[in-house]
């Protein structure tokens, strides 16, 4: 990060429809897009909670409302469970490959089916090419996309960015023909190993919602560390108190 750096501005969003709890208002804040972003800079704002969005660097922030929980794994720490090692054996005939995140087509297409059929009516599957590279990708981040393959057949795609000491996944999506092999599970076990092999400490998964269903599945994987006021916890040793303050 550069001397320039304090002088980053934040912005707050009016108020609009959450897209995670019915009947509720959500607001972030965003940090400047026009302000250079380099990996220090966006690996702070990681770790305080911010996530990316295409170009966008963000954080919820409503009022009345702390539901949405940054979280990651200490990937040195993680141990599957007997469900993960299933999901794990299970799609060991997978190819996966690791590239430089560029616009390819059959992953626009997959993505176009995967919001069609998991998200209808969600307003990302109305998307057109120029929506989806604005959604993932960003001209600043070092972001890779990890493949995974049967046969040479493009069945699942994660979107992570690299930081100094982790990798943040972006967002995932799949074939939902191949609901047997929980390719969701599997491709965040992957990435878990990929953390790993890279030398870094945690795998951000954006944010957890307890009373959100689609968003319960990150607290599958243990141990986890959460953002509690400011300060990374284990989930194992949070108290009941530790999240009632946070959803106060």
């Amino acid at each position: 990060m550069d001397d320039q750096s304090h002088k980053l501005r934040f912005f707050i969003t009016s108020p609009h429809p959450c897209n995670y709890l019915d009947d509720r208002e959500a607001t972030s804040v965003f940090a400047d897009p026009y302000f250079p972003k380099d990996k220090q800079l966006y690996s702070r704002l990681v770790s305080n909670g911010f996530r990316r969005s295409g170009e966008h660097l963000y954080k919820p922030h409503c009022m009345g409302c702390s539901e949405c929980v940054p979280v990651r794994i200490p990937v040195n720490e993680f141990k599957m469970r007997r469900n993960q090692k299933r999901t794990w054996k299970q799609n060991q005939d997978l190819t996966i490959e690791k590239s430089k995140a560029i616009f390819k087509e059959d992953h626009y297409q997959l993505y176009m089916k995967y919001q069609t059929e998991r998200h209808p009516k969600g307003g990302m599957d109305n998307s057109d090419r120029d929506d989806y590279i604005e959604f993932l990708l960003a001209r600043w981040s070092d972001s890779y996309l990890f493949e995974f393959r049967l046969e040479g057949k493009l069945l699942a795609v994660s979107v992570v960015d690299a930081l100094d000491s982790a990798y943040s996944a972006i967002y995932t999506f799949f074939d939902t023909d191949y609901k047997d092999r929980s390719l969701g599970k599997f491709s965040i076990l992957k990435l878990i190993e990929e953390t790993k092999l890279e030398g870094y400490t945690w795998l951000y998964l954006g944010y957890w919602i307890s009373s959100c269903n689609k968003m319960k599945y990150k607290i599958e994987y243990q141990p986890i560390e959460c953002l509690i006021d400011e300060e990374w916890k284990k989930f194992n040793t949070l108290s009941f108190n530790d999240f009632a303050v946070a959803k106060n």
